[in-house]
């Protein structure tokens, strides 16, 4: 996904650069060596139009290798950053992206350099049936992004995919909890279940989640904790085909769905939402 905000930032990025520099020609490659740094940058500049992001990126490093000290290094810094995100090469977004901020702490661009790590992270979140170490980096960045710079457009953006990430990481539980029901080993399941009614309540997943609880505890006879979830699943969300299918469960053993003050359940919800 790229975001308008990112086409902005290029967009006033380029402005710059083609009000600042003079024109020239864009045919060397990345390669060369000792050129001026308007040379460098217009090259790397041009070609990140063109969508050739590799050239870009060498582009964009070679203006802080041939001119360290040079005020278009700093830009260039964020600009390969930029460049290796187009390019889907976001290991080298991430390092170039961090690298930025260490040795810019204060500058302007800094949310978004932290914002470019955190999708970086986020654009590499895989199938929900493997590792989610990833989608852990993302969630962490992301919400770094919004709480050092709560009020900025990044922020804004950061917390819509926060809310994707954690719909991700619940459906990972989920994913476990329903092989671990399958297979019969309802401890395991249970604790996957809970995982997702406890720290991502506010995901899609949750009704799922409760009807699983109820089916398992009715596999383990524990008729009480099977009845109160049931009971947090109807009132909760009444319109939901997982608590019809709850209810039919219940109903077909002669049980209803009854709320109970001492399940942990009644208390978890509860307490979730006071």
């Amino acid at each position: 996904m790229r975001s308008n905000r990112i086409s902005r930032f290029l967009t006033v990025s380029m402005t710059t650069a083609v009000l600042a520099l003079s024109a020239c020609s864009s045919d060397d490659g990345p390669d060369y060596v000792e050129l001026p740094v308007d040379v460098l940058y217009n090259n790397a500049a041009n070609n990140l139009t063109a969508g050739d992001y590799k050239l870009a990126a060498a582009g964009f490093d070679d203006v802080e290798r041939q001119h360290p000290y040079s005020p278009w290094a700093t830009r260039a810094q964020l600009m390969a950053a930029y460049a290796y995100y187009q390019d889907n090469e976001y290991d080298q977004a991430v390092i170039a992206a961090e690298r930025f901020v260490q040795l810019h702490p204060g500058h302007k661009d800094t949310p978004y350099a932290f914002y470019l790590a955190a999708i970086s992270y986020y654009e590499q979140i895989i199938d929900v049936g493997r590792d989610q170490r990833i989608t852990e980096l993302a969630l962490r960045a992301l919400n770094e992004v919004v709480r050092r710079y709560p009020k900025s457009e990044y922020a804004r953006a950061a917390r819509l995919k926060v809310d994707l990430a954690h719909n991700h990481l619940a459906g990972r539980e989920m994913e476990v909890g329903r092989f671990y029901q399958g297979r019969k080993q309802y401890s395991g399941a249970i604790n996957r279940f809970r995982v997702v009614i406890e720290k991502y309540q506010t995901t899609s997943h949750v009704p799922e989640a409760l009807h699983r609880l109820v089916e398992t505890y009715l596999a383990l006879g524990v008729a009480e904790e099977a009845q109160a979830t049931a009971a947090v699943l109807g009132h909760n969300f009444p319109g939901s085909e997982w608590y019809q299918y709850s209810y039919l469960l219940l109903e077909g053993r002669n049980l209803k769905p009854e709320a109970i003050d001492d399940s942990w359940i009644s208390r978890t919800w509860t307490s979730l939402f006071e």
